[in-house]
């Protein structure tokens, strides 16, 4: 073991990425880095993993290497990615005696497969930069990959993008953040993604979270659940592994806060943003676990072979600490619900940290019921599949989630009338709206937009009496499903301003004019975004809306335009757009 200070810890993990400011802050811990040694997995030591009095553990496939993560097709057919030989392999148990059948089959190879996901007879698998799918065919081999997707952000300290389809229909997937802990340059990093099947549109759903490998639905509330990783080099207890209820629009702290309201001392929020100002949009854990113990694949136990007392409750694999002493992890954890919350997390396979916490036989990573209601574990050490069954156990079809929760999450502030037509701006006052950067319902220049340079064209107004500040929503009434879509929400722009330069700094605070806010737009991001309209659509029209208002607004950064229009409610003194049009005829030329 060796022991390093915080501040070498930290120069390591972040070298020089962002300037820090001083703030008083003091703060020293010990560090422990630790990597219990691999061993065999003998039948020995599988027979010593230890589970609750009635289920039983074996070897359902061993010589996979690298195996990760687990889906279950609908057959019963199963496949599992190797991120480091970059291939998904597929297996079977035709004669239900809780062995693979022969060898594996290959049915797939790109770099960097990792996550996986089933529906409507299609597998999903994505790497580090590329979403593909691939129609199953009768024989459980793999029809063409298709690429749906190839820019998801680039990866850093954390390229395992998970994903999985939830009760609406739509996908969901994880991209880690970079880096331990840093002001991230990608808004798409550290967050979970929500994709269309097809892969044309994609938002950011919540955002705030470190590296959220496993996540899944709640059997009865339809509620999404996650654990998320903590922050390294805190302390052996410190950052908790953290279970996040996860909403849409949502912060969930990281990199500047953790926990449930703990302070990170080494970083600095952009726009001179307070960390206790980013606490406060901060939403914390609902519950934690051993720090370091590093949660992997989710699964939610209704609907298999399991006694009736675990139906609700989720399972999770927790594939074991390296910065810490004495190791967590290494096992498979039970989070007990009770009235749709999580209520703790126990151990339930453990046995896998061998010889007294100095070795391991597993590094546990997928997780997957099978057909038969067994629970199938992964390890990304030995290779081995374990499959966790119990005794007398009749199989039941996995519990399907409610889709209610997350529709009317994905619902909301969709199918209303443009910011200037809303009872929210109601007034008699007008304002002419003008832009150097385009003529009035003319073309846009494609800097403007996401297929260039994404910058915000400029825009200026003439000053109305009466006035302390000025708010910007820029819309398209034209996008689908979104109507209309929302590019762009800034408040709070001092009286004294009459007008936006070009290329407004895409954060959630401005620092010069000092105070400026800006918030979350459909997308998902905060500031700016541009045109984006599907290639070969006619020309989508962008309305750039200025409101003038009586007062500055109470409305903290990062929130939504609906948020910022309830608050101006009451105080507009005029109003006034300009109108861009913007279409997109074919591909860009990379």
């Amino acid at each position: 073991m060796k022991r390093a200070s915080l501040a070498a810890a930290l120069c390591l993990v972040f070298g020089a990425a962002a300037a820090q400011q001083g703030d008083g802050t003091q703060f020293s811990t010990k560090i422990n880095v630790w990597k219990p040694n691999k061993v065999e997995a003998t039948p020995e030591r599988i027979r010593a993993l230890k589970a609750p009095p009635g289920f039983t553990v074996s070897a359902f496939a061993t010589g996979l290497k690298n195996a990760r993560i687990i889906a279950v097709a609908p057959s019963g057919d199963i496949y599992v990615s190797r991120r480091d030989q970059g291939d998904v392999l597929l297996l079977r148990d035709a004669d239900n005696d809780g062995r693979a059948d022969g060898a594996p089959v290959t049915v797939a190879n790109r770099a960097g497969a990792h996550g996986l996901a089933i529906r409507d007879n299609k597998l999903y698998l994505v790497t580090v930069k590329e979403l593909f799918v691939a129609d199953i065919q009768k024989d459980g081999r793999l029809g063409e990959l298709k690429m749906l997707i190839g820019d998801l952000p680039d990866s850093g300290q954390h390229p395992n993008r998970t994903m999985a389809f939830g009760p609406d229909g739509m996908l969901y997937l994880s991209v880690g953040s970079t880096c331990n802990t840093c002001n991230e340059s990608n808004p798409e990093n550290a967050t979970l993604l929500r994709i269309s099947p097809d892969g044309k549109s994609r938002t950011i759903f919540a955002s705030g979270l470190r590296n959220l490998i496993g996540y899944a639905w709640h059997p009865t509330t339809g509620e999404l659940w996650g654990f998320d990783h903590g922050i390294d080099f805190l302390g052996d207890d410190v950052q908790p592994e953290e279970i996040n209820k996860i909403e849409l629009g949502k912060q969930y702290g990281w990199p500047h806060v953790y926990g449930a309201g703990e302070i990170y001392p080494q970083s600095t929020p952009v726009g001179e943003i307070t960390k206790q100002e980013w606490k406060k949009r901060s939403t914390p854990m609902v519950l934690g676990y051993t720090a370091h113990a590093a949660p992997m694949q989710w699964v939610f136990g209704a609907g298999s072979a399991f006694p009736a007392e675990y139906q609700g409750d989720a399972f999770v694999t927790m594939r074991g600490s390296w910065n810490r002493v004495p190791a967590s992890g290494y096992e498979i954890v039970r989070v007990r619900y009770q009235n749709g919350q999580p209520t703790k997390v126990e151990p339930f396979v453990t046995g896998f940290l061998t010889d007294g916490g100095k070795t391991h036989i597993a590094r546990p990573v997928g997780l997957a019921m099978a057909k038969d209601g067994a629970l199938l574990m992964a390890d990304d050490a030995n290779g081995v599949i374990y499959r966790v069954a119990y005794t007398g156990g009749k199989a039941g079809m996995p519990a399907k989630a409610p889709a209610g929760p997350m529709e009317a999450q994905a619902s909301k502030g969709s199918n209303v009338p443009l910011a200037l037509k809303r009872p929210e701006t109601d007034t008699k006052g007008q304002l002419t709206v003008s832009s150097p950067s385009f003529a009035a319902n003319g073309t846009m220049h494609e800097r403007y937009t996401e297929y260039a340079d994404g910058i915000s064209p400029a825009l200026s107004w003439p000053a109305v009496a009466g006035a302390k500040s000025y708010a910007v929503i820029m819309e398209d009434p034209d996008a689908k499903p979104a109507l209309p879509f929302v590019h762009w929400v800034m408040w709070n722009i001092p009286a004294t301003i009459t007008s936006v330069p070009e290329g407004v700094q895409e954060q959630a605070r401005l620092s010069d004019p000092d105070g400026v806010l800006q918030g979350r737009t459909t997308r998902g991001s905060t500031g700016y975004y541009g045109p984006k309209p599907p290639v070969g659509e006619p020309a989508h029209r962008y309305h750039f809306q200025v409101v003038a208002l009586d007062t500055m607004l109470d409305v903290p950064f990062g929130a939504d335009r609906d948020q910022v229009l309830a608050a101006m409610k009451g105080h507009v003194l005029a109003k006034g757009e300009i109108v861009g049009k913007y279409g997109q005829k074919q591909k860009p030329q990379k």
